[in-house]
């Protein structure tokens, strides 16, 4: 990053032109779903993982093989099935002609791994991914094998209601940096996309970034300077998700438990990166709040009386925003 960039601010201006052009070069392929967009780039900057949930058909496998062309990156993709086993993910040792154990290394030897459809695989095989994605290396017969940086696991979700799922364990959703919700595109963006999908005319989508300067941005967000206050006020927001001393009247009444500590750390790296792509360089809280859901969502479980009255995540984390 020195041999590029003369100061962090030229830096963070080439962060913000580099984010235009990535935006400009998935608008080819997907049609709109702008902030999922906006989320995903925010989580490889800031070296997080993100969760993508939404029924099929919404393109979340299309956005995230676009996404990993526009960064020159080396992709991998796992279908997540019910008989997967966690040898099929990590890799295995097996022997070769002159009888000596070999490791054969899995698809998650890669810079972006997609765990397609991850609910629908049994706990054993989701766990498989846990070390990978929090110590960045796998251990095989007792071997570390550290992963090609940078890394991201992007998983894809059906809602947890539809059949033959198997819920994420909750010590590997916190490891998730976003849960990204997908909805419905609306009715011209649905028009635009049948158009574009139906003629026979293929985008090429040209590469913007280098791994070495992701890992150069990932570095710089995490130099970029932060008031004490919004870095009190992210921290504020975990504690009114606890019930009781510290939780809000919402979280007292509303919810089973709250987000930990990596909530907070999560909403302060992802406010720093998002001043970045706005083009600032330095976050304040609305840019805390920006992130507020996407962060909190996967974190913080309802109680009973919360899912009889009818009260979403969504909404409880609004609340707690006007507090």
């Amino acid at each position: 990053m020195g041999k590029s960039f003369s100061n962090d601010v030229e830096a963070a201006d080439r962060l913000a032109q580099s984010y235009k052009d990535l935006r400009t070069e998935i608008a080819k392929v997907v049609v709109g779903q702008d902030d999922v967009v906006r989320l995903v780039l925010t989580g490889i900057f800031c070296q997080g993982h993100s969760l993508l949930v939404g029924v099929p058909g919404l393109a979340k496998t299309l956005l995230v093989q676009t996404i990993a062309t526009s960064l020159d990156l080396e992709f991998k993709r796992v279908q997540f099935t019910p008989d997967l086993m966690p040898s099929d993910i990590v890799g295995a040792e097996t022997m070769d002609k002159e009888r000596n154990f070999q490791f054969v290394k899995g698809p998650v030897f890669a810079n972006i791994v997609l765990a397609d459809e991850i609910n629908r695989t049994p706990p054993k095989t989701q766990a498989a991914l846990l070390e990978a994605m929090q110590e960045y290396a796998v251990t095989i017969a007792g071997k570390r094998y550290p992963l090609p940086q940078p890394f991201f696991v992007l998983a894809t979700q059906n809602p947890i209601e539809q059949e033959g799922t198997y819920p994420l364990p909750e010590a590997q959703l916190d490891r998730f940096m976003f849960n990204i919700l997908l909805d419905y595109p609306s009715y011209k963006q649905e028009v635009d996309i049948v158009r574009n999908t139906t003629a026979d005319d293929i985008k090429k989508v040209n590469k913007v970034l280098t791994a070495e300067e992701i890992v150069a941005f990932q570095h710089l967000v995490r130099r970029v300077p932060i008031a004490d206050n919004v870095v009190e006020y992210a921290v504020k927001l975990s504690h009114l998700t606890r019930p009781g001393v510290n939780g809000s009247a919402n979280a007292n009444q509303f919810l089973e438990w709250g987000a930990g500590p990596r909530a907070s750390q999560f909403l302060v790296l992802g406010a720093k990166c998002n001043a970045l792509l706005n083009g600032k360089y330095s976050p304040d809280i609305e840019d805390v709040q920006a992130l507020a859901r996407p962060v909190l969502r996967h974190r913080i479980v309802r109680n009973f009386k919360a899912e009889a009255e009818g009260v979403t995540v969504d909404g409880i984390i609004d609340k707690l925003l006007m507090v």
